[in-house]
């Protein structure tokens, strides 16, 4: 659909700032015709049918029949020309930045044809209140449907994880004709710079609601084979007791959106969120390589949060994730099985709490128990109507580390270098091993202090060194094994 019948009118879709219109105002009066476009005129639209806030403060701005130095000169405030090739000329006032673009053709039709979905090609004109929508972009909001606006869609494959961002910001889906066109540029993707993919994969974590609909655009846009990780999880199947919702794939799809929903509760800042969302989404990589049936046809996953870790590490580091979300993420997964207590009682000690704890490795940049205690909800809420329900000792694992961190010794290792040596122990590999069952002891609370850690090795020094020895023994044979 192209041409005047795509113009409609609607006064006041942005309420602007005082800057922008003194922005807009002087490109006017320079002779200019400029339109607010792409991403704040989606929103704005959107927000008519939720009633959803628009940042009127974040705008782009075209502006048709003036030259780049004819801008510079019509901007007040601040201005730079920071785009040599597409022709960007940036203007601040009263401490907003406003990025005026001069699109490299005169008709705006031929400009947004070089936009990448038909919802992100309409401009508006605040003048006269008309939006310019020749692809149809408001039918396409409509609808929920990503379509693109014309071939110069594969000028940028990046596109295609835009496509994925936009269906988990916004629950849209491809058309075919689109999902084809991804399919095509599929081979490109490994000219994409990491920081870009980066980028894509951060606003669909930190932003995305619809995380579900987002694996499913990665996955009919043929580009879910550059993630093999969560690709392998396709099929995997899972006990339907526990698991109604069917394959692994769908299950990572469902924790994602129940781990959004929760980062919103719980009114977390966008770098928790984002690794939230993606510690959702990785959780059960492990259960592609875990996961067995039986001769009675039952399906089990044992130590798949452990087999889970490296597939996870290694998808991060493919969507250029930095290190510190390993650093968040790898524990959670390691420990997100462990919150069902073990034993006829079925009670959360104590020492237990003090372990997760220490594994969790908080003071270490690693998660904190809230954090896990996240997850775990993500997990078991992530499942298909008539799951199994087991008992929810979260709450009880929460109270009980509020309690236990209030300790100053929670999370630290209290036996020191100094009683090692005064009890006469080698300095050398020994001492790890020594100092592994002092965090044991510790954690079960039979010292709070140093010097009650000092004693306790006094009092078990014999047993303590042949178990370390023991332990020692073990690990270098493991070495030679490998």
């Amino acid at each position: 659909m192209l041409g005047l019948e795509a113009i409609t009118t609607i006064p006041n879709l942005l309420q602007l700032t005082p800057e922008a219109r003194q922005v807009l105002d002087c490109l006017r009066a320079a002779g200019g015709r400029p339109l607010i476009v792409g991403g704040s005129v989606r929103d704005a639209l959107l927000s008519r049918s939720s009633g959803a806030a628009v940042d009127s403060k974040d705008i782009d701005i075209e502006v048709y029949g003036l030259t780049t130095s004819q801008v510079s000169a019509a901007l007040p405030g601040h201005v730079m020309e920071v785009g040599q090739h597409f022709g960007i000329v940036s203007a601040t006032v009263g401490g907003q930045v406003f990025d005026v673009s001069l699109p490299r053709q005169e008709s705006e039709v031929e400009a947004f044809a070089r936009r990448d979905f038909t919802i992100n090609a309409m401009g508006w004109d605040q003048l006269s209140g008309t939006v310019v929508d020749p692809f149809g972009g408001q039918a396409d909001l409509a609808a929920g449907i990503l379509r693109h606006t014309s071939p110069a869609f594969g000028d940028d494959p990046l596109r295609v994880l835009r496509a994925m961002q936009f269906s988990g910001r916004f629950g849209f889906g491809l058309v075919p004709e689109t999902a084809q066109l991804c399919r095509s540029l599929a081979p490109a993707f490994v000219d994409l710079p990491k920081a870009r993919i980066w980028g894509e994969f951060y606003k669909l974590a930190s932003k995305g609601t619809f995380i579900s609909k987002a694996l499913d655009t990665l996955f009919v846009s043929g580009w879910e084979e550059h993630f093999p990780e969560l690709a392998a999880t396709r099929g995997v199947p899972q006990d339907p007791e526990w698991h109604p919702e069917g394959d692994v794939n769908i299950h990572l799809g469902l924790a994602g959106d129940q781990a959004a929903l929760i980062a919103r509760r719980d009114n977390l800042g966008a770098d928790e969120t984002a690794a939230l969302v993606l510690a959702a989404i990785t959780h059960d990589f492990g259960k592609a390589v875990s996961t067995t049936i039986d001769s009675n046809g039952r399906i089990t996953s044992n130590g798949h949060n452990v087999t889970g870790v490296e597939p996870a590490r290694n998808f991060l580091r493919r969507i250029g994730a930095p290190g510190r979300y390993e650093d968040k993420i790898l524990p959670l997964i390691r420990e997100h099985m462990c919150h069902t207590p073990e034993g006829p009682q079925g009670a959360i000690s104590d020492s237990a709490v003090r372990r997760l704890i220490r594994r969790l490795n908080q003071a270490n940049g690693g998660p904190s128990i809230t954090d896990w205690a996240r997850l775990v909800e993500a997990d078991k809420e992530g499942r298909g109507p008539g799951a199994r329900q087991g008992v929810n000792h979260l709450p009880t694992w929460l109270a009980k580390a509020e309690r236990l961190g209030s300790e100053p010794v929670t999370g630290t290792t209290l036996l020191k270098g100094a009683a090692l040596a005064e009890a006469g122990i080698p300095r050398g590999r020994l001492w790890r091993f020594v100092i592994e069952q002092s965090r044991d002891a510790q954690d079960d609370g039979l010292f709070g202090d140093e010097e009650g850690a000092a004693a306790w090795l006094h009092a078990n020094r014999d047993s303590v060194v042949a178990e370390a020895m023991r332990r020692l023994d073990e690990f270098e044979a493991a070495g030679e094994r490998l």
